[in-house]
């Protein structure tokens, strides 16, 4: 096998276009904790994407198998990469995720450790299971807490902005937990009630995402030298509030404002905040629900499979919509950026 031939087996087995999906976890759970992202920020993006590319290859040297019967055109079964270079992968990988984490601080390794074990217990034990969907949920959301908590670092009382991430945390998993149902039946098709459920489960973070405003956390503990900066604006406590800011608060974070800074609440600025969080949700939800729908009238293998890949594309505008909702204009336009390229490489390799 040529060069060519080899990188894009490569290609196949660590499904490139979905680690586009990847840096809006760190970035998201960043903007959840009212800091500047950093470089630990960084550091955690690296993470995620080795971690995520170990999973990758751990999944189909489990699954090379069944892959055999159901999809001998994977770059397993069909021969052109071997079972033990892809098991090396994911074991390189996930050290060299742990390893970038753990300069980002001890609070990071062990968020980082516990989304590898997730990683590798779910490819190894769990994915068949009936938690199987609920541990891919779990380490969508441990990844987007890894954003968070390097983020913070040791100056910033990593435990607690971990904890402010926690809700932006639990839309992602819910996200995650729908599209993996779906994807148990992409090989065999022949449920609607799994894209129905999944229809429901973004209608509901469409609206959660698309209305009302955070505030952002201001949680002691800080110094001065991690790299990011408060906001100023709002405790812990009133996380996910839906109207912001109390009446004849003081100050507000803005959310054109410059991300960390406490800036006047004005008519103009409420309005371009309500119209970029309204376009990301819209975003998010024309990914996500136009290939649900599809699938949900004709659960064939081609159609779900479809589905599956919307669902992980749609992960990219629910990152973005949720680091608007915290108040992060400017996390949330960057990532939402990462989409055109998604979608693009999504046409040359499959992310499924």
């Amino acid at each position: 096998m040529n060069a060519v031939a080899t990188r894009r087996a490569w290609a196949e087995l660590l499904r490139l276009p979905a680690l586009f999906t990847v840096p809006g976890d760190a970035l998201a759970g960043a903007a959840a904790t009212g800091l500047r992202p950093n470089h630990r920020t960084l550091l955690a993006i690296g993470s995620s994407l080795c971690l995520y590319e170990a999973g990758m290859a751990l999944n189909d040297w489990a699954d090379r198998a069944e892959d055999a019967v159901e999809r001998p055109e994977r770059p397993l079964p069909s021969g052109r990469i071997a079972p033990p270079a892809a098991l090396t992968a994911a074991t390189a990988l996930t050290a060299a995720g742990l390893a970038l984490a753990s300069r980002a601080g001890r609070p990071s390794l062990a968020v980082a450790g516990a989304l590898a074990g997730t990683v590798w217990a779910y490819d190894l034990a769990l994915k068949h299971t009936p938690v199987g969907p609920a541990a891919m949920a779990t380490a969508r959301g441990l990844d987007l807490l890894l954003g968070a908590t390097a983020t913070a670092g040791p100056d910033h009382d990593p435990r607690a902005r971990a904890t402010a991430a926690v809700p932006s945390a639990a839309a992602l998993a819910a996200h995650t937990l729908a599209v993996t149902v779906v994807s148990r039946r992409e090989a065999q098709g022949g449920s609607s009630a799994a894209p129905l459920a999944a229809l429901a489960t973004t209608a509901a973070l469409t609206r959660l995402v698309g209305s009302g405003t955070t505030r952002r956390p201001s949680v002691g503990g800080g110094g001065g030298g991690g790299g990011g900066k408060d906001d100023g604006d709002g405790g812990v406590g009133l996380w996910w509030r839906g109207r912001g800011a109390p009446r004849g608060s003081a100050k507000s974070a803005s959310a054109f404002a410059p991300e960390g800074g406490p800036a006047p609440r004005t008519p103009t600025a409420d309005t371009a905040r309500r119209a970029l969080r309204g376009a990301l949700a819209l975003a998010y939800a024309g990914t996500a629900a136009r290939p649900l729908f599809h699938a949900a009238l004709n659960p064939s293998p081609p159609l779900t499979q479809r589905a599956v890949g919307g669902g992980i594309r749609a992960m990219i505008p629910l990152q973005a919509a949720l680091a608007a909702r915290t108040g992060a204009p400017v996390t949330a336009l960057l990532t939402a950026a990462l989409a055109p390229a998604a979608r693009r490489f999504a046409r040359k390799v499959s992310v499924t």
